[in-house]
């Protein structure tokens, strides 16, 4: 099978694509022929050596695929040969072929396309995870989403909305900020002039946002904590800056705010029950046509590099995926 490895730390030219083994699925796993992989920010970390979590090289990058089953290994239950499904492995989607333990996959919807489903799990889970169990927004709150065209950030402001809040997105282009609009956002902020909590408290009248989701940090981070609204909770979702920011204390205290992590692979663990239901309900609002997974920049599998580097331009909007199949 072809497979993307990464042989060295570096940019995504050091990547290359070449023929591997084929796999064999272990106790509890299932062998996925992939059709589409997604690519995720921390993909361009773990590929130059800087994410929490490096694999021993060589490694075939990627968290999400989707595909088909056409292999089960020994005790494995619950799927079949054939089985439509979406996978999260953790490492190695980026390849005509993937291992996957039982829990790390679930099959789609009928309605759902492979290049939808590839980029369904992460996105959405960490969205609607940080926005219902980590934020308990509340209808009539207001929402500021930093980051809003992006994987997460996309997310963010249709769950928002549908969750019954006024949503504020904030990008650094009118392009990006237009992209969020379709998504559902009532206001819009290009914060690329540096004057966000200006304009949010403009916004808000003064008050500031109820949430704040912020997978940003850097300078944005830190502009956040100062529009934030009394009571307000400040969702660190990640880092894209580049920059992780220091929290001032005596913001809190002055706001009565809160600052609250939100790690996605910690509650998978951690609360697994409640990480299926979250599942489930976000399988029902797609079904119903309540969000509709934006997965505007595909690419062929031989086009891995162009695909990396649309995270390096900061280009990305909504989901972006490799194709392993014509």
């Amino acid at each position: 099978m072809k497979a993307i490895l990464c042989k060295s730390y570096g940019p995504p030219e050091n990547l290359v694509l070449e023929e591997v083994q084929d796999l064999n699925p272990k106790e509890g796993e299932a062998l996925v022929d992939v059709h589409s992989a997604a690519l995720n920010f921390p993909d361009t970390l773990q590929i130059a050596g800087e994410y929490q979590y490096q694999p021993p090289l060589p490694f075939i990058p990627g968290s999400e695929a989707s595909g088909i089953i056409i292999e089960l290994g020994p005790n494995i239950k619950g799927f079949e040969i054939g089985d439509r499904v979406m996978a999260v492995p953790g490492v190695g989607a980026m390849a005509e072929q993937v291992c996957v333990p039982a829990s790390g996959l679930r099959k789609i919807p009928d309605s759902m396309n492979f290049k939808t489903a590839s980029g369904f799990p992460m996105v959405y889970t960490t969205s609607y995870y940080a926005l219902k169990q980590r934020a308990n927004l509340q209808p009539g709150e207001t929402l500021l989403v930093l980051g809003s065209s992006g994987g997460v950030g996309v997310t963010a402001v249709e769950l928002g909305k549908l969750m019954g809040a006024q949503v504020i997105a904030g990008a650094s282009s009118e392009e990006k900020l237009q992209f969020a609009k379709k998504a559902g956002a009532d206001f819009l902020v290009n914060y690329s002039d540096g004057n966000l909590k200006t304009k949010v408290k403009e916004l808000t009248k003064g008050k500031g946002a109820d949430v704040i989701y912020d997978p940003v940090g850097g300078d944005l981070f830190d502009q956040a904590t100062r529009c934030i609204n009394w009571n307000g909770r400040l969702l660190v979702v990640g880092f894209t800056s580049g920059r992780i920011p220091e929290y001032k204390a005596n913001l809190a205290l002055l706001k009565g705010s809160s600052m609250v992590g939100v790690f996605l692979g910690r509650f998978a663990t951690e609360e697994p029950e409640a990480y299926e239901t979250n599942m489930d309900e976000l399988f029902e609002f797609f079904k119903q046509g309540k969000i509709k997974p934006a997965v505007n920049q595909s690419f062929k599998m031989d086009d891995f590099v162009s695909a990396f580097n649309i995270f390096k331009e900061r280009k990305v909007m909504g989901k972006v995926t490799l194709e392993f199949k014509k």
